[in-house]
């Protein structure tokens, strides 16, 4: 993806430069007031790079980048035009949630899932939602608002939001800190032995009641604290060499019940 290149009227978008922050605020004002197309363009040159970089992170999930990328452009647009320029606050952190809205949008819209009608319904007013929320409060609304706002559920929004997720294949591969590509499926934990770990770990709070408070104690600061002899042994005024004996008979008694 890094490969991935976009072009405009045959120039690059690392051709493009950013804008400084305050500057662009004041263009934004500018084009708010004029509507003046020409402002507007230099608006949307300046912030490619913010719309590709977001685009990156969902390519694995569609065909078309080339489509993905227009529909992050619409997002970036649409917060040219709502942004509140009386507010300190920087233009990209009200732009980010309203292009990755129109991705969600459009990956949800073209996902080879099938999912419930009612639901993409509520995912499309979920983000509709979010969205009149940022012109208004410029951040994202919570879960909790976003479902007072539309009288249902909080479960009902996160199940909705999540509608928007893409599914990836077992067999696609990723990067692996940067050692190359590995698939997902050689990711997933072999869990054959959960069984037996989850039965031992049933023995061993079994065999932990069978101790006496010091013993039990020293052995839970031990191995579940991960504290040394010496500093137990500040805590409970003993010597290093006591706290050592203890453990040490702590240890057999678990190991005696545990076997049994």
């Amino acid at each position: 993806m890094s490969k991935y290149k976009v072009e405009i009227n045959g120039y690059k978008i690392e051709d493009f430069k950013r804008i400084p922050h305050q500057e662009m605020i004041e263009m934004i004002k500018k084009y708010q007031q004029t509507h003046n197309e020409q402002i507007k363009e230099e608006l949307i040159l300046s912030n490619l790079k913010l719309v590709l970089s977001l685009v990156q992170k969902y390519h694995h999930r569609v065909n078309n980048l080339d489509d993905l990328f227009q529909v992050g452009v619409i997002g970036l647009m649409k917060a040219i035009n709502n942004f509140d320029t009386s507010l300190n606050v920087r233009f990209s952190t009200y732009a980010v949630p309203l292009i990755l809205g129109e991705i969600k949008r459009y990956i949800r819209d073209n996902s080879p899932m099938k999912i419930p009608r009612s639901m993409r319904d509520l995912a499309y007013r979920v983000l509709l939602a979010n969205e009149e929320y940022m012109k208004t409060h410029h951040k994202e609304a919570s879960i909790e608002e976003l479902a007072k706002i539309l009288q249902v559920e909080d479960y009902d929004i996160v199940e909705a939001m999540s509608s928007t997720n893409g599914v990836s294949s077992l067999s696609q591969e990723v990067q692996n800190d940067g050692q190359g590509q590995i698939d997902l499926e050689s990711q997933i934990p072999d869990r054959k032995d959960y069984i037996e770990e989850i039965q031992n770990s049933i023995d061993l709070h079994d065999a932990l009641q069978h101790l006496n408070e010091k013993e039990l104690q020293i052995i839970q600061e031990r191995y579940f604290k991960g504290h040394t002899q010496s500093e137990i042994a500040k805590e409970l005024y003993v010597s290093q060499a006591q706290v050592s004996r203890i453990e040490k008979q702590a240890l057999k008694q678990l190991k005696k019940y545990m076997e049994a």
